[in-house]
């Protein structure tokens, strides 16, 4: 079995970006309109500034922030975890996995390229997880 790449993951992907001045109630509404978890918050050059999620979404509300008036750049997630396109797809499980996140994404040179979730991930990729996992807990 050959291992997918995450380019093949995010191929004809259109991901939901945003610039940092966006309020986070102009995030929530696009991503409920595109019915997604999460947006990529890009500066002018189109590189990668942070992410914004619903966790984050609620953590704002549960801290009494003005949505309307609330920029993403104070709200976000800056400088995240990224992948290149030509890692595969268990390079992607296996970070999501160990950061303990649910969306990833996809950059070259800084650009943003895509973004994955756990939901793009094939069934058997899921199970090679599960089976490193626990060859890793028996070595311990």
């Amino acid at each position: 079995m050959q291992d997918r790449t995450t380019a093949e993951i995010i191929r004809n992907q259109h991901p939901l970006t945003l610039s940092p001045g966006d309020s986070v109630a102009a995030a929530c509404a696009a991503m409920h309109r595109r019915r997604v978890g999460a947006v990529l918050v890009v500066g002018e050059d189109s590189r990668l500034a942070g992410i914004f999620t619903g966790r984050d979404a609620i953590r704002c509300l549960a801290e009494g922030y003005d949505a309307r008036n609330t920029p993403l750049r104070l709200v976000m997630t800056p400088d995240p975890v990224t992948l290149l396109p030509e890692q595969t797809a268990i390079d992607a499980l296996r970070l999501l996995d160990d950061g303990g996140f649910r969306h990833l994404p996809i950059c070259q040179d800084g650009r943003v390229m895509g973004i994955v979730s756990r939901y793009d991930f094939r069934a058997m990729e899921h199970a090679r997880l599960n089976e490193e996992s626990r060859f890793f807990e028996v070595l311990r």
